[in-house]
């Protein structure tokens, strides 16, 4: 009994103290159809849930200067900065200008982009009972120079190589007409993606990214999309020999973390950062994402 309660104990403090880690996770990627002559690293920073004391500024900036010490050629933030509900009673949320002004720090040549995450729709009352936006969140991203992208996208050239980032709108981004906090059950929800209009902005042939919080939307992405960047699930956040009991998707763990590929199609999750309803993680250390792209030379 006592070595049980040790064992337990010992979890128990791992638990807590695994938020606190700082990994990065490599991956090096060659979809069908990207140019052999285009490499491309891209970093990648997922549910942030700023919040005092677990994802402060201080931390904020660690995150920031990791990062940067990759040197990627393009840095994409998928959402879910700010907590959204206190993770306990010894937590406080943070103003939007700290966080942002944190972020502000990324530095990548082609640029920092950014798509907003559910719990950004979810943190102001008057966002939801209005059902439209500006959401002060990403308005907080913009006044720091980080563009948001809802339903758009943006061509860049690397190496005289052409590619085009998209984002699309959140697919958690409501809750139902009458609710005021929100509601258990994830099929509740009205997102403001449109997946469709976001790509008729693509012009050309030249290969997409497409930015996406949640990885729900992942089998409706045609085969013109090389590659599904998302975030949201943490991988689980806590995570048993491997086994996440609980993952926010109505897939239930088909998308809950790492690099799928279902009929040729790739997507990326990213375990993420922070936390989401306890400020514990298993098993799921928070991580920095660098993703290698690169054509395929066989």
């Amino acid at each position: 009994m006592l070595a049980f309660s040790a064992g337990t104990t010992a979890l128990g403090g791992y638990a807590v103290a695994e938020p606190w880690r700082l990994t990065v996770t490599r991956y090096s990627i060659s979809p069908p159809g990207w140019p052999a002559g285009l490499n491309l690293r891209c970093a990648v920073i997922a549910d942030l849930h700023a919040c005092d004391p677990w994802m402060g500024e201080a931390r904020i900036r660690q995150i920031v200067a990791r990062t940067n010490a990759l040197q990627p050629d393009v840095t994409l933030l998928l959402g879910d900065y700010v907590a959204g509900q206190r993770l306990s009673r010894m937590s406080y949320d943070m103003d939007d200008q700290i966080w942002a002004r944190a972020l502000s720090g990324l530095r990548a040549p082609l640029g920092v982009h950014a798509v907003l995450g559910n719990h950004d729709w979810w943190h102001t009352l008057e966002v939801q009972l209005r059902r439209r936006g500006p959401v002060p969140v990403g308005q907080a991203l913009e006044a720091v120079g980080i563009p948001v992208y809802e339903n758009s996208a943006v061509r860049l050239v690397k190496d005289g190589q052409p590619f085009w980032i998209a984002g699309l709108g959140d697919q958690w981004a409501f809750w139902p007409r009458g609710h005021i906090r929100p509601p258990w059950g994830m099929h509740f929800y009205q997102g403001v993606d449109d997946l469709d209009a976001t790509l008729r902005l693509v012009r050309d042939d030249a290969p997409v990214i497409l930015m996406a919080h949640e990885p729900d939307i992942f089998p409706e992405v045609p085969d013109r999309v090389a590659i599904t960047i998302s975030g949201h699930t943490h991988g689980g956040q806590v995570t048993l020999a491997g086994f996440a009991p609980v993952v926010p998707s109505r897939f239930g763990r088909r998308y809950v973390y790492g690099h799928i590929v279902e009929g040729g199609r790739n997507l990326l999750v990213s375990g993420g950062l922070g936390c989401s309803g306890v400020p514990i993680r298993f098993g799921r250390p928070p991580e920095i994402v660098l993703i290698e792209l690169r054509g395929n030379t066989v």
